[in-house]
């Protein structure tokens, strides 16, 4: 996936999440979709070409976890909306 357009850093947000061995990892934010009563967050890696997608699960008024989707029909719904939202900025290799 490249991008057409290149965004001012400022407009980039990171997330930083820590991964189940407890090593931080930096995302870029890239867009949160609801599917089906389910909210995702699209994300890439810092520094790679790849999207990963994580399911937000809910713990209370100001706490969520990320949870990672094994479900490949869910996955590919997901990307798709993600594309097709995205198809006028992005573009994707598929």
């Amino acid at each position: 996936m490249e991008q057409e357009n290149n965004l001012p850093e400022e407009e980039v947000s990171i997330l930083t999440l820590t991964d189940e061995n407890g090593q931080d990892v930096d995302f870029e934010y890239l867009d949160c979709i609801e599917y089906e009563g389910t909210e995702y967050l699209v994300l890439m890696p810092a520094g790679e070409d790849e999207i990963v997608i994580m399911e937000i699960e809910p713990v209370d008024e100001e706490n969520e976890n990320y949870l990672a989707v094994e479900d490949e029909a869910v996955l590919d719904a997901v990307y798709g909306i993600f594309k097709e939202k995205f198809k006028d900025v992005l573009t994707f290799e598929d």
